[in-house]
C-alpha cells in the first residue's frame, strides 16, 4: 500500500451525509479512487444512443450509460475554455478571467489554485491527454500548473492558429498530430483521438504499476470541426446521404466510443473497476455540424429525412439552441458516473447539476481540501448517494460573452445571458420557461410570474458585481508572437521533432 493511499481521511471525519443506501457518502468521501474523467469537445447532450439519437450507434458509451449514474440536467458554458476553466476551479469562468475563447481571453488566471493541485495535495497522480485551451502562453500552460504527465494540442483545436497567443503547432492535422508532450512537441501516428485515448491509457498502465492514487483527465479534440473523421467511421453516414460535414461529426463521435470500449476493457481486465471512478461529460452544447440544416425547428422532422443538398434534419433532444446559446441546449451535456460496486447504476438524477461542482466533487472523494475563497459550486457526492437526499435550491449564471475586444463588459451584462434554478430558465432579459412543464423552451411564461424575474434579475446583478473585478484579461495586450510556433521551431533548430513511442498496451 503506497503511503498516498494510507493519507488520513480527514474529509471523511469533517462531513457526513445522510442517505438511505449501504454505503453512505461519508464513507466515498475521502476513499481516494483512482479518477478518469474524458470529456469531449462540442458533443454536447443529444449525440449519444441512449439518449435517443436515431443515427448514430454508441454501444459502449450505451453500456457506460447503464452502468452509471446519469446526471440529466447537467449545465456547463456555451463555449470551451469557459467550461474547462469552471471544470479546473470550481467557480463561474468569468471569475477565472475567460469571457473567449481566443484574443488572450482564454487564459485562466494564475491566481486560481486549479484541480490537478489539489489532487496532488491529496497524493494523486494527475495527467491531461488532448486538449487544455486555457493558454498557451508558458505561465498558462497545464505541465506549469499541476499536472505530472502532458499530452496536449494547442489553441482550440489541432491547427488552429490566431493573431494572438492562442496558436496550436504550425500546420497541425488530426491525423499525425505534432503534441506537445510534458513540454517538448513529438510527432505521433494516427488519428487523434485514437492517440489521446492510447497515451492516456498507457499513463494509466504505469500509475497502476506504482501504485498510486491517480486523476486522467482525457479531453479529445473531436468531435469539433473541422469534422475529419477516420474514412472507416465515416462512411455510413456518406452511404445514407449525410453530407461530409456531418458525416464527419458523427463519425467522430463513434471513434470515440470505440476508444471509450478500449478503455473500459482495460479497466475491467487490469482489475482497475473496483477502485476507479469513470465520469463521461461535454464541454458545451452540440455544434451546428451534428443539427442539419440550418433553419429548421429542433426535433420536429422525421428522423433521417434528407432534403434536397443531402443536409439532414436537426436531431438536438428536443432542446432549444446549440453551442455558443444561452438556452438549454447550448449548455446541457451529458455526465455519467461509474464506479461498481460504489455507486449505484441505471439511476437518474434530475437536480441540476454543473461544471462548477467537479472540483468540490472530488476534492471530497480525495480527501483534499477546498482552495480558499474560491470554490462556488457544491460537492455532488450527496446526490449520488442519495437523489431524493434533501437539496437546497440555487442559480447557476450564463453568460456567452465574447463580446468585441476592448468593449466595456457592463454594456453587456444583460445580453446573451441566462439564469437557471431547478424550475426556470431566464434568459436575455426578456424571456422566461418553466423547465419542468417545458423543457424544450417553447412557451414565454414572463409575464405570469413577475416575482420570479425580479429574484433572478436580483441575483444576476449582485453576480455581476462580483464577477466584474474578476475579468482580468480584459485590458490584456495581444501576444505580438504564437508562443507554440515561437517554441516548435527552436526545437527543431536545436533537437528536431522526434516520433512519439506509443506506451506498450
Amino acid at each position: 500500500m503506497s503511503f498516498a493511499r494510507s493519507l488520513p481521511l480527514l474529509f471523511a471525519i469533517l462531513i457526513s451525509y445522510s442517505v438511505s443506501s449501504s454505503l453512505s457518502a461519508a464513507e466515498l468521501a475521502g476513499s481516494q479512487p483512482n479518477i478518469i474523467l474524458v470529456m469531449t469537445d462540442d458533443q454536447g447532450y443529444a449525440p449519444v444512443g441512449r439518449h435517443g439519437h436515431p443515427w448514430i450507434e454508441t454501444p459502449n458509451l450505451d453500456s457506460l450509460y447503464d452502468e452509471s449514474t446519469r446526471f440529466t440536467r447537467f449545465l456547463v458554458s456555451p463555449t470551451c475554455s469557459p467550461t474547462r476553466s469552471a471544470l479546473m476551479t470550481g467557480r463561474h469562468p468569468m471569475k477565472n478571467g475567460i469571457t473567449h475563447t481566443i484574443l488572450e481571453r482564454e487564459r485562466m488566471t494564475l491566481d486560481a489554485t486549479i484541480l490537478p493541485q489539489v489532487l496532488k495535495s491529496a497524493g494523486y497522480a494527475t495527467g491531461i491527454f488532448g486538449k487544455w485551451h486555457l493558454g498557451d502562453e508558458e505561465p498558462y500552460q497545464p505541465h506549469q500548473r499541476g499536472f505530472n504527465e502532458t499530452f496536449i494540442h494547442g489553441a482550440g483545436g489541432i491547427g488552429q492558429a490566431y493573431d494572438c497567443s492562442c496558436a496550436d503547432a504550425p500546420d497541425n492535422s488530426y491525423f499525425d498530430p505534432i503534441v506537445r508532450h510534458n513540454g517538448s512537441f513529438v510527432k505521433t501516428d494516427g488519428f487523434c483521438t485514437d492517440v489521446f485515448f492510447k497515451a492516456a491509457r498507457g499513463w494509466i498502465k504505469s500509475q497502476q504499476a506504482a501504485d498510486q492514487p491517480f486523476f486522467a483527465y482525457i479531453t479529445t479534440n473531436a468531435p469539433h470541426g473541422p469534422f475529419l473523421a477516420p474514412p472507416e467511421d465515416k462512411q455510413r453516414f456518406l452511404d445514407r446521404g449525410f453530407t461530409e460535414t456531418t458525416a464527419g461529426f458523427y463519425g467522430m463521435i463513434e471513434n470515440i466510443d470505440q476508444n471509450m470500449g478500449r478503455l473500459l476493457k482495460e479497466i475491467e481486465e487490469s482489475n482497475l473497476a473496483e477502485n476507479t471512478m469513470v465520469i463521461f461529460m461535454s464541454d458545451n452544447g452540440m455544434t451546428g455540424a451534428g443539427s442539419g440544416r440550418l433553419g429548421q425547428p429542433l426535433g420536429q422532422a422525421e428522423p433521417g429525412k434528407v432534403d434536397s443538398n443531402k443536409q439532414l434534419f436537426p436531431y438536438n433532444a428536443e432542446m432549444n439552441g446549440l453551442k455558443g446559446n444561452p438556452h438549454e441546449g447550448g449548455v446541457r451535456v451529458p455526465f455519467f458516473v461509474r464506479w461498481p460496486g460504489k455507486i449505484q447504476p441505471g439511476q437518474d438524477i434530475d437536480r441540476i447539476a454543473a461544471h462548477i461542482d467537479l472540483l468540490p466533487t472530488l476534492a471530497a472523494l480525495t480527501g483534499a481540501a477546498l482552495p480558499e475563497n474560491q470554490v462556488e459550486g457544491r460537492s455532488l457526492l450527496p446526490l449520488i448517494e442519495d437523489p431524493t437526499t434533501e437539496w437546497s435550491d440555487r442559480y447557476l449564471f450564463t453568460h456567452v460573452a465574447r463580446w468585441p475586444t476592448g468593449a466595456d463588459p457592463d454594456q453587456f451584462q444583460w445580453k446573451n445571458f441566462a439564469i437557471r434554478n431547478q424550475q426556470y430558465r431566464f434568459v436575455n432579459n426578456d424571456q422566461l420557461f418553466d423547465m419542468q412543464k417545458d423543457p424544450g423552451e417553447t412557451i414565454n411564461v414572463i409575464e405570469d410570474h413577475p416575482e420570479v424575474v425580479e429574484q433572478m434579475r436580483t441575483a444576476y446583478e449582485k453576480f455581476w458585481q462580483e464577477t466584474r473585478p474578476l475579468m482580468v484579461n480584459e485590458d490584456a495586450p495581444l501576444s505580438k508572437t504564437r508562443p507554440y510556433h515561437e517554441l516548435y521551431k527552436a526545437q527543431m533548430k536545436s533537437t528536431g521533432i522526434p516520433e512519439w513511442k506509443p506506451p506498450a498496451l
